[in-house]
């Protein structure tokens, strides 16, 4: 092999690094944090997206293992987050729409959601247990991540691997693009996390066009979530559009919501379509020979 041959940075070391420090950030004598729980459900996602790098190497049988295990940390904190970025985007609508708020103060669901109790400091026994199972996984995953061979000579191997993500996410684009249910808008956000995360071991390939490139899908990244957060207020909400002479509150903070989904789709579509336009290809992008 050719050692000048700019070479791929090494996943293993981040991979078991990312697991580590969303170990470290867990305390189970601590109520985590907003933040706290952002950056592990991140290093989360960055850990899965590299197993799904490395499947080609690792075989599937591992990765199948491994990235279960994983997912199902993620599953456990996911209501931890959505209950704080709930929180904070009913905060700000009540901030731009004072009135609309005002003739719901009855509601449960949005009085239960806008409350916050800074004093709590020491999670319950449910979430202490929580935290537990998953500093358990987390500390099992690490240590046979050492045992598992990551490492391969031959660098077209990931090179296709990183091919087959951007083939999936345009796929995952076009059927968003087609049928644009919220499902499929989702899956989409989660397929260009996959490859924002997995691009970031190419950089040495070319480091200009590789962040160039991952700045577009954080971006986009970042519409599609705003967009999913607001769909999963609606839904936790439970509003239900019911015919009615007079239409109430509670549908006019539905029409607010869906208006900001639509002008975060006004920014996701023709960012999508100039990355994951059918027929486009990675390597028409950027050089990662």
């Amino acid at each position: 092999m050719d050692t000048a041959h700019p070479q791929l940075t090494e996943i293993k070391p981040l991979l078991c690094g990312y697991i580590r420090e969303a170990r470290f950030k867990l305390d189970p004598s601590k109520v985590p944090d907003d933040d706290a729980v952002h950056d592990i459900r991140v290093l989360l996602k960055k850990s899965r997206a590299s197993l799904k790098l490395l499947e080609i190497i690792t075989g599937t049988e591992v990765f199948k293992r491994e990235y279960g295990n994983l997912r199902e940390a993620g599953r456990i904190m996911s209501s931890w987050r959505e209950t704080s970025v709930l929180r904070k985007l009913l905060k700000d609508l009540k901030k731009n729409h004072p009135l609309v708020f005002e003739q719901m103060t009855d509601n449960e669901k949005i009085v239960s959601l806008l409350k916050r109790n800074d004093a709590i400091t020491r999670p319950d026994e449910g979430m202490k247990r929580d935290i537990e199972e998953i500093l358990s996984i987390l500390h099992k995953s690490e240590n046979r991540m050492r045992f598992i061979n990551m490492h391969t000579d031959d660098q077209n191997i990931l090179l296709k691997s990183i091919k087959a993500t951007w083939n999936l996410a345009s796929l995952t684009y076009i059927k968003a693009r087609i049928y644009p249910r919220e499902t499929n808008i989702h899956e989409l956000r989660k397929k260009t996390k996959d490859l924002m995360f997995q691009l970031f071991f190419f950089r040495p390939l070319n480091p200009g066009a590789v962040k160039s490139l991952e700045k577009k899908l954080d971006t986009l990244g970042q519409y599609l979530g705003k967009y999913n957060d607001l769909s999963v207020l609606i839904k936790t909400l439970g509003y239900k559009y019911r015919p009615s002479v007079t239409p109430g509150a509670e549908d006019e903070l539905a029409l607010i919501i869906r208006t900001g989904q639509d002008r975060y789709l006004k920014k996701i579509w023709p960012l999508s379509e100039k990355l994951f336009y059918p027929g486009k290809k990675l390597e028409d992008i950027i050089d990662l020979k």
